[in-house]
């Protein structure tokens, strides 16, 4: 653990130091620097507070396509050509160790979902695919979790994806110098031990330069906005038959290079 203060470094939190990431990632933190750990720390999600909803990507690994069509062909079924977009609101987003509220009587049928979160360092408009690799700050784990029975409902996603406590996120920022472009890296999800989810995100139907180009083309996409790519195979509504989370199930979402979120159904 540093303390960046002992290298001149003052954020009020890591939407600062991202709105400075130019300046933070040029910092050389010498080890000598490093503070031992005298008592426990909490892992908050890397930001708690976006500045912007989160934006997702749906249906985009071919096999997840095919299990979403299988559980409700009116909700998931059919030709998309096009990237889904949609987005998560985020009151304040939970970090490794915290509850997933299962909200009885609302949701029955509360699933998860592991993806790759890619978070933004600077201010992007218009960038075209060949630049968006200079935009990305680093990434990080989203737990996509989501109440099907709102989601399919609402004929739309964000009222299911929105509740408090279903933005799962972390356990860190691996920053974007560590790995290449565009990222290939192992995902994989548990429950309760049990080996759901197992991709790469080679697999990305819309890859990370086609998303932020073409979001980008009409709007701004703030410094510190998060963009999670989409989930593999093997979510709940998918299995047969379909196997939703319940209270006291422990989720873990795991993605090389980054680490593993640990979150227990409440």
């Amino acid at each position: 653990m540093y303390d960046l203060e002992q290298f001149g470094l003052h954020y009020a939190d890591m939407n600062a130091l991202i709105a400075d990431s130019a300046a933070f990632l040029r910092t050389t933190l010498d080890p000598a620097g490093k503070q031992p750990l005298d008592e426990p720390v909490t892992l908050c999600a890397p930001i708690p507070h976006p500045k912007q909803d989160v934006l997702c990507l749906g249906i985009n690994y071919a096999a997840h396509a095919e299990e979403a069509s299988r559980f409700n062909g009116e909700a998931f079924g059919g030709e998309r050509p096009k990237a889904i977009y949609f987005s998560k609101r985020v009151h304040t987003a939970s970090g490794d160790g915290d509850p997933i509220p299962s909200y009885p009587g609302l949701v029955d049928s509360l699933d998860y979902e592991c993806e790759l979160g890619v978070i933004l360092g600077k201010d992007a408009f218009c960038v075209q695919p060949e630049d968006a690799a200079d935009y990305i700050f680093g990434y990080t784990i989203v737990n996509d979790v989501s109440a099907r029975n709102l989601q399919t409902a609402h004929k739309q996603w964000y009222f299911g994806k929105s509740l408090d406590g279903f933005t799962p996120c972390g356990p860190c920022i691996l920053t974007a110098d560590e790995v290449a472009f565009p990222p290939a890296l192992d995902i994989r999800c548990t429950v309760n031990g049990e080996l759901r989810q197992d991709s790469n995100t080679s697999y990305l139907i819309h890859g990370i330069a086609e998303i932020i180009s073409e979001l980008s083309r009409g709007m701004t996409l703030c410094a510190g906005t998060i963009i999670a790519t989409g989930t593999p195979s093997g979510v709940g509504m998918g299995l047969e038959p379909p196997q939703f989370l319940n209270p006291g199930d422990t989720v873990v979402c795991e993605i090389e290079g980054i680490g593993a979120l640990h979150n227990t159904v409440e």
